[in-house]
């Protein structure tokens, strides 16, 4: 309790690549640190990585992007507007070539300025149709229906295609990352962690990471084999 322990995983071998101990109560921040750690332990030009929703931040998918890191991860399905009974964001279509949505009516939502918010560039978007629009009661209750965009929103969208292009990624994630924390939790029993403090928290976890991707080595090359190995 109160330590979040960060995991990659090989899909291959089911072996823990890298690891690391934090006390950040979400994992948003999270997806390039150990993208980055597993690429280099890895030695790798280009790396596929996988992870749920819950990793889920423009900021650190550009990251993995700039680091030749293709990342394959849910967006967050989470809409003020949705929740109202209106149309989502998702109801509107970005048309890059001309840098302008398309939204349910049929109508163009052309560019208008951009701002900063909280750091970001977001650049803003409308139609001058909305007034006389029959379909505005089901959009917005405002003049106009207002689409912001980030400015590397691009990145995003390209990584939503390759997910819709490859669905059964989210069911590699699950079939591989989940079993070493499935075992290490059997293997640390209920009170999990005997260690306190971070520092000591992390030496602990790095000896169960130890334990556990010897006894998968011992599984898929034999005992003599890896002995061997670690002799050579």
């Amino acid at each position: 309790m109160g330590y979040n322990v960060q995991t990659a995983v090989d899909v291959e071998n089911h072996l823990i690549v890298a690891h690391e101990v934090t006390n950040v109560g979400n994992d948003r921040s999270q997806l390039a640190n150990m993208s980055l750690q597993a690429k280099e332990e890895l030695k790798v030009d280009k790396l596929t990585v996988v992870a749920d929703r819950g990793y889920y931040n423009g900021e650190e998918i550009k990251s993995c992007a700039e680091a030749n890191i293709d990342v394959y991860l849910p967006k967050c399905q989470t809409s003020g507007n949705q929740a109202k009974g209106l149309f989502g964001k998702r109801d509107f279509i970005y048309k890059p070539e001309d840098d302008e949505y398309e939204c349910p009516a049929g109508e163009k939502a052309i560019y208008r300025y951009s701002s900063l918010e909280k750091d970001k560039t977001m650049r803003r978007y409308w139609s001058s149709s909305c007034v006389n629009c029959k379909m505005k009661p089901k959009c917005t209750t405002g003049v106009q229906r207002r689409i912001s965009r980030w400015e590397h929103e691009a990145i995003l969208d390209d990584m939503e295609n390759r997910l819709n292009q490859a669905p059964e990624m989210m069911k590699a994630r699950r079939e591989t990352v989940e079993h070493p924390f499935g075992t290490l939790k059997v293997w640390m029993g209920y009170n999990h962690f005997q260690m306190r403090t971070i520092e000591r928290v992390s030496a602990e976890m790095s000896l169960h990471v130890l334990a556990y991707n010897l006894k998968r080595v011992m599984n898929i090359m034999g005992t003599a084999n890896l002995t061997e190995a670690m002799r050579a």
